[in-house]
């Protein structure tokens, strides 16, 4: 938790800071300040406001449900959800998606997303990989990550990575840098006074075995006010106090090394800013809160209210403030029980926010800079559970959706079968995707090395390749 506090003072730009400002974070196994901080571009830095927003669909979306529907295929496989027209001729969805079908001529529709690792967490959406790719070595890194390492830079008043992860890719670190280390981890904000996100049990233990250093949390407290950050001298020097108490697992060499840029952001307020949901004109949250009815019965399988779609606008001031990857979560896709009060809830959420974040950032002018990815580490059965009134989990074929970013729009990619099991033409997989997503920042990761701590050096794709109907 990074606070300041004393009186407001007024910066040579003119800009007021308020009384006590404060950044939170639960960062996994080191110092907050670290999370915030970037190398110098190995790549060269580049002016381009190039970014992405990453929205993970936590539990693993039902693909027929949404974007795939089989109104053909039997009951128990088509579930209760009408199909409903989209602007593409011929293209249906299911009725819970009425947003995002009316201006489907922004997206790119992805129904045969495949060689999923079947892993419960986000960090195959995170970075393409399978969790165990690289684990020898620390694993692979989150995009977020290896973008910090090429594009970020210590005179950054933002960092490149913010995670706004809640839930199970929170507690199961999701974003991780992996052989990069600790310097390179995103920075993670506290969001949950905003945002409630209890966990469930088996999370809150899984949680609370990872140890403190899961959330470790750096305060600076009441001595050091807001006034006496004008001088960065003492401020570097409380930090060098505090390094020879909370040294671990070489968070010391991050802080070391970008201390600079940690002033630059506790002094610029553009971080805390883009964070502050009070500091938004009422019509523009308006804009970004879904007007929804809680069905019958959903309160307890879900977390997800109108308000989530906030999350969204979050993402989109962080980017205006110069962070170029943003993850974002919509928790309790993990339909085993319930699917379909759950989803007839859950999704018109989505569904609305997607749309609104798409429309907003066309309004903008942002939506050609901006790539917006949504999608979820594994499908559902095409069968439901005829005990539970669930889908489980089906790896063999998923769904995505891409817009802005320039890239190609108004399609669909790939095609399943006619119980939407496999997919019957044009797979495409995650790293596929990921290689896009780098592609729109300029980075070519099917070409870009990265040493790992051997010394070897390591692409940043392997086994993917661009997909060439959005580039």
């Amino acid at each position: 938790m990074i606070r300041i506090q004393g009186r407001p003072y007024r910066h040579c730009d003119g800009v007021t800071r308020r009384q006590f400002m404060q950044i939170g974070a639960a960062g996994i196994g080191g110092l907050t300040l670290a999370q915030l901080l970037g190398m110098e571009a190995e790549a060269g830095i580049t002016s381009s406001h190039k970014a992405v927003i990453n929205v993970h669909l936590d539990g693993g979306p039902p693909h027929m449900d949404m974007i795939d529907p089989k109104p053909h295929a039997p009951a128990e496989i088509r579930g209760e959800f009408e199909a409903i027209q989209t602007a593409l001729p011929g293209v249906q969805f299911t009725e819970l998606m009425p947003r995002v079908a009316a201006g489907a001529n922004d997206w790119s529709f992805i129904r045969s997303l495949v060689k999923s690792a079947g892993a419960h967490d986000a960090f195959q959406c995170q970075s393409g990989f399978p969790s165990k790719s690289l684990a020898r070595i620390g694993g692979r890194p989150a995009m977020g990550c290896a973008v910090t390492k090429l594009l970020g830079s210590p005179a950054d008043p933002a960092p490149a990575f913010v995670d706004l992860m809640q839930g199970r890719p929170l507690v199961r670190n999701s974003a991780r840098p992996g052989y990069l280390g600790p310097a390179f981890k995103p920075f993670r904000p506290d969001i949950s006074r905003m945002f409630a996100r209890e966990l469930e049990d088996g999370m809150k233990k899984e949680l609370a075995a990872l140890g403190s250093n899961h959330t470790t949390q750096l305060a600076l407290g009441g001595e050091l006010n807001a006034a006496r950050l004008s001088d960065r001298t003492s401020l570097l020097a409380r930090l060098d106090r505090i390094k020879r108490h909370v040294d671990a697992s070489g968070m010391m060499d991050a802080l070391d090394r970008f201390n600079q840029q940690a002033v630059e952001i506790l002094t610029s307020g553009k971080l805390a800013d883009a964070l502050d949901l009070e500091r938004i004109d009422r019509a523009e949250l308006e804009r970004f809160t879904a007007r929804v009815k809680n069905p019958q019965g959903t309160q307890s399988v879900t977390s997800e209210g109108g308000q989530s779609v906030r999350k969204l606008l979050l993402a989109r001031r962080l980017i205006e403030a110069g962070v170029r990857c943003v993850s974002v979560t919509f928790s309790d896709f993990d339909t085993h029980s319930a699917n379909f009060p759950r989803m007839r809830h859950l999704v018109p959420i989505v569904d609305y926010g997607l749309q609104t974040l798409v429309d907003d950032l066309k309004d903008r002018g942002m939506l050609d800079d901006v790539a917006i990815v949504v999608w979820g580490e594994f499908g559902r059965t095409p069968r439901v559970d005829a005990k539970s009134g669930g889908r489980h989990h089906w790896p063999q074929v998923g769904m995505c959706m891409l817009a802005g970013g320039g890239m190609g729009r108004g399609q669909i990619i790939g095609s399943t079968d006619r119980t939407a099991a496999v997919p019957d033409s044009r797979p495409v997989s995650y790293l596929d995707v990921m290689a896009t997503l780098y592609a729109h920042l300029g980075i070519d990761s099917l070409g870009t090395t990265i040493s790992d701590p051997t010394g070897r050096p390591q692409y940043l794709i392997v086994a993917g390749e661009l997909i060439r109907e959005v580039v």
